[in-house]
């Protein structure tokens, strides 16, 4: 589970970077949060603390982003 979680992490943080393209805003709802959700719930459950980390923190920078542009763009 320990890099489950991290893999989800920086799949995560790949599509937050595609999703502060531009009209692209819309990715955060499907590949940016639910995997980043999904690693912070295992990242706890393996008691990893970097994973842990790297998820809250694209969660909320995704977060941010969508409550910049709206909740689409």
């Amino acid at each position: 589970m320990r890099t489950l979680s991290l893999i989800l992490g920086i799949l995560a943080a790949i599509g937050l970077a595609l999703g502060f393209l531009p009209l692209l805003g819309w990715l955060n709802w499907l590949f940016v949060l639910p995997p980043a959700v999904l690693g912070l719930i295992f990242g706890s459950l393996a008691r990893d603390r970097g994973a842990v980390t790297l998820n809250a923190v694209v969660a909320l920078l995704g977060a941010l982003r969508l409550m910049l542009g709206g909740g689409l763009i």
